[in-house]
């Protein structure tokens, strides 16, 4: 949910890696962006949002699965958090990686192991997935198994980022297939040819397809922390009259907790993005990077 990308002197240290790992959740900048380990702890911080009126997200984090047995491992873990969301955690949403399924190895792999999640899903509830592309390569082919899919299962959706110039059209195929939208900035720090690189230029593909999604999406989420493009958002929420029903603001779990707090005030839907997992280190090295830490406030440098 931001254009910025963690430099390789911070993603890469292994001292700074062992530090961190070391101290993992006794660490306050570790628990500002990760919210447990096990699925009991975050079940627990879930619970916490719920009870605040907040709307969640699980994400389960891991590294992508390159092996039939990491790729099972990966299906199994999906599995046990949609029974225990189904129990303790109903107005959540799983959040999955196709690269986690095994997408790295075969489509047909992926298409498998996804349709066992929204089989669960199903016979748990109808628990809502969606799915995120992780790597810009492959986003074509995550929008059409989910599009597949959602005619399967139609509690399933995608991500979409602003600032690949092939988003309009992807947008325009997936709300034909009704497909539900989370919107971002960019979720991969992964260098294209054809996409927008300046901040103004993100920025205007960013509230362009914003407008389209309210105006015209399956229920979008609106991933931001801008408060600037949050203020538009609502007033173009406003000027046309639509319900809190039909969006969502989307925020990641550590960030600008204030706009979280202020947006469900003025009662719209915020939903939370919560991370959690044994495989924490990247995901949390990202968004340190991203919120200005430098390794000299670490070592006193």
């Amino acid at each position: 949910m931001n254009n910025r990308t963690p430099g390789p002197s911070l993603t890469d240290n292994a001292a700074v890696r062992s530090f961190f790992e070391k101290q993992g959740m006794k660490n306050a900048m570790v628990r500002k962006f990760i919210a447990a380990i096990t699925l009991r702890d975050v079940l627990l911080v879930a619970k916490e949002y719920h009870d605040d009126n907040y709307l969640c997200a699980f994400d389960l984090l891991g590294d992508i699965a390159t092996t039939a047995e990491a790729v099972e491992a990966s299906v199994q873990g999906y599995l046990e958090l949609i029974r225990q969301m189904s129990i303790f955690s109903v107005d959540s949403y799983l959040s999955v990686k196709l690269s986690s399924l095994g997408l790295d190895i075969s489509e047909g792999l992926a298409r498998t192991n996804l349709h066992r999640l929204t089989q669960e899903a199903s016979n748990r509830g109808r628990i809502f997935i969606r799915v995120e592309p992780d790597g810009v390569s492959s986003v074509g082919k995550v929008f059409q198994i989910v599009a597949e899919e959602h005619r399967l299962y139609p509690h399933i959706g995608t991500v979409v980022q602003a600032y690949l110039r092939r988003t309009e059209k992807d947008l325009s195929l997936l709300i034909k297939e009704n497909v539900s939208i989370r919107l971002v900035d960019r979720v991969s720090p992964e260098p294209v040819a054809d996409s927008y690189y300046s901040k103004t230029e993100i920025e205007a593909a960013f509230r362009k397809h914003m407008f389209f999604l309210l105006d015209r999406g399956a229920h979008p989420a609106i991933g931001t922390h801008d408060p600037e493009i949050i203020d538009v958002a609502k007033k173009f929420i406003k000027q046309q009259n639509i319900p809190k029903e039909r969006y969502e603001f989307e925020m990641l779990f550590g960030v600008r907790r204030d706009l979280q707090k202020q947006l469900l005030k003025e009662g719209h839907n915020v939903r939370v993005y919560i991370p959690f997992g044994v495989a924490w280190y990247p995901y949390f090295s990202k968004h340190l990077a991203e919120s200005g830490f430098s390794l000299g406030s670490l070592f006193g440098k």
